[in-house]
């Protein structure tokens, strides 16, 4: 898919790597993939992850590097930015490679001193690497994770299988141990998740009161305890489905830390999500999944994992990638309870019966 013709990245000789992670969740999760290609490339090397806060736990349990740099808020300017790379300077790092698409990244790569620098050659940052790779039209199209691993492929790093199986690390008895913290009665109910928001905008979000009848539903059938799930920019619409819902949820929006919502996600028997960070981690766990799709592209974003299905309208407008809906949010709207109820009992009834 990409250019033979593209520079490889050395094999000997590289002994410190600086990987600059992606900012968000979802992107995070995709891109685990291509830090285990990195992994694979070069076992020996001492590998840190230079990542925003609220991202570093997904790598943190979810990959095999050796340290992870907090890009702290400070750094977020210009003053922060050459900071940050003075910081670098003394490290020693013989490889940069730079997952995030911004010229920033470069930037820092350059005024740290770190002789190697790959990338894609996104946001006008070509001439500051010394590997680069060129993003296409085509690969802009492929799926995140393939985005990812062609540029690291490209780059001369070692296939690896491109499927993502956070279950496998997941300490079982610490995930039961949170679940306690947060359902505090003694119940063996099935628990399903729910995650109605969304960081990047309402064209993403599906409408509470559809959450909150199907999540009734579910709850009655299956005699199942539902859970909702978000950050604290949640919390507003997480109070509406608690207020319109007649089952009894447990609201935990806000209430959560990053690895807290992974163990908790890790427990559900279905998990109900707009296209989100949260919709990630439950595909990414193998979790039972419906992904609401409006304004989005499933193409490029579908949750991972064998057990997720896309919810979805096909409308001319969509996928628009917009934040705010500019016509009638049509995508959404076409989106009923009646959709997503037969797609939740046949993926709970299928985990039933593997489990039999």
């Amino acid at each position: 898919m990409t250019s033979r013709n593209i520079k490889k990245m050395p094999r000997e000789g590289i002994n410190k790597i600086l990987i600059r992670g992606t900012n968000w969740i979802g992107d995070a999760i995709m891109t685990l993939p291509a830090v285990a290609s990195i992994r694979a490339t070069y076992p020996q090397a001492h590998i840190a992850m230079l990542v925003k806060p609220w991202v570093a736990d997904i790598y943190k349990l979810f990959s095999d590097i050796d340290e992870i740099i907090i890009y702290e808020n400070k750094f977020d300017n210009p003053v922060g930015v050459f900071r940050l790379a003075q910081k670098f300077k003394g490290e020693k790092f013989d490889l940069a490679i730079l997952l995030q698409n911004a010229i920033e990244a470069a930037i820092i790569a350059v005024a740290a001193g770190i002789p190697l620098r790959a990338g894609y050659d996104s946001d006008a940052r070509g001439l500051l690497l010394t590997h680069r790779v060129k993003r296409t039209q085509e690969i802009k199209n492929v799926h995140q994770i393939d985005y990812y691993l062609e540029m690291v492929k490209a780059l001369g790093c070692v296939p690896v299988n491109r499927e993502i199986h956070m279950e496998t690390k997941i300490n079982l008895l610490a995930a039961r141990n949170i679940l306690r913290k947060f359902i505090t009665e003694e119940t063996k109910k099935m628990i399903i998740g729910i995650a109605p928001g969304a960081t990047y905008g309402p064209a993403k979000k599906w409408f509470p009161d559809r959450f909150a009848a199907t999540a009734d539903k579910l709850s009655e059938k299956f005699s199942a305890q539902v859970i909702i799930m978000g950050g604290k920019a949640d919390g507003e619409t997480a109070q509406e489905i608690r207020k319109l819902a007649h089952a009894d949820l447990i609201n935990l929006a806000g209430k959560t830390t990053l690895r807290e919502a992974i163990y908790l996600i890790s427990q559900c028997s279905l998990f109900i999500s707009n296209d989100s960070g949260l919709m990630h981690i439950a595909g990414a766990l193998n979790i039972p999944t419906i992904a609401i799709f409006g304004s989005t592209n499933p193409v490029t974003t579908a949750p991972a994992g064998n057990k997720s299905i896309i919810v979805r309208r096909e409308v001319p407008c969509s996928p628009c990638l917009k934040k705010t809906c500019p016509t009638d949010f049509r995508c959404m709207k076409l989106i009923s309870v009646e959709d997503v109820l037969p797609v939740a009992e046949k993926l709970i009834q299928n985990n039933q019966d593997r489990k039999t």
